[in-house]
């Protein structure tokens, strides 16, 4: 069997489809689970102040995060990390974790997923969107069903907040 060979993947700054996930997070696809074969998918993100996912579990995924601009908290499972531009997270998967923008201006990361997939959840449960000046509304009881409802189907875990 003959696999065919690919070329040259090229993504240009601005560029790359883009999506809102949970109101506050702008994702650019720079590597996709189709650009990779399935390797790898890498995003370009914009973060509004106070913005992040809830903490959530992969379970399929290993993801990185280095931070390009502004300052960031992560979860560790219990434990919280600060992380300013030029810093690297790694969450193996299975850990439960998040990350919020802590500071007061838009903050930027790239985030590598390994292996790819997380893509595909990001367009099913994400609204497609352009720019970080024109936010969509805050998601309502059903976007909220339709992100659990994407995630069951990834691999993705959303757990009740402690307590619960």
């Amino acid at each position: 069997m003959e696999t065919e060979k690919k070329g040259v993947s090229h993504v240009p700054t601005s560029e790359g489809k883009t999506i809102w996930m949970v109101g506050t997070d702008l994702i650019t696809f720079k590597a996709t689970t189709e650009t990779t074969g399935g390797s790898y998918a890498l995003f370009d993100s914009l973060v509004l102040p106070g913005g992040g996912p809830p903490p959530h579990i992969h379970h399929r995924e290993d993801e990185s995060f280095y931070v390009l601009e502004g300052e960031f908290e992560f979860l560790d499972r219990d434990r919280w990390i600060k992380a300013g531009a030029g810093s690297f997270v790694h969450v193996p998967k299975g850990t439960l974790h998040t990350l919020k923008n802590s500071g007061e201006e838009v903050g930027r990361l790239l985030t590598l997923v390994v292996p790819a997939g997380l893509d595909k959840f990001f367009e099913e449960a994400g609204i497609p969107g352009t720019d970080v000046s024109s936010p969509p509304p805050p998601p309502g009881p059903e976007d909220i069903e339709k992100m659990l409802m994407s995630a069951e189907r990834y691999g993705i875990e959303f757990p009740p907040p402690p307590g619960h």
